[in-house]
């Protein structure tokens, strides 16, 4: 599972919710168990459990279950992806506005 590509559509549906970034701010801070990390949100573990599911598909985080509890952890995988995308747009965007700047500055030149 964890060769697979990642989606980057599922991965900006998983950052598109304001809960999935909540939880995903408190697992930049220490690895929290599904409780802990339902308490502070005020929504019910299924529904935690269910954002989790979201995040792990998208690969943004990573449960454990020991014993009767689950321990969640963020996944750089995802992250990683992230990256990549914004850095691969961002290197195509500036070759569209250098060439737009040249093209402009050769305007103001024949002008």
């Amino acid at each position: 599972m964890r060769d697979r590509p990642i989606d980057i559509d599922r991965l900006f549906h998983a950052l598109g919710d304001p809960t999935r970034r909540a939880i995903l701010d408190r697992l930049v801070e220490r690895p929290m168990s599904v409780s802990q990390l339902a308490e502070p949100l005020g929504i019910t573990l299924t529904a935690v459990a269910q954002h989790l599911q979201i995040l792990k598909d998208a690969r943004l985080a990573h449960t454990e279950k020991v014993g009767r509890v689950r321990t969640c952890r963020i996944e750089p995988a995802g992250f990683r992806a992230l990256e990549q995308w914004v850095r691969d747009h961002r290197t195509a965007w500036e070759k569209k506005l250098d060439r737009l700047g040249r093209l402009l500055a050769e305007e103001d030149v024949d002008t």
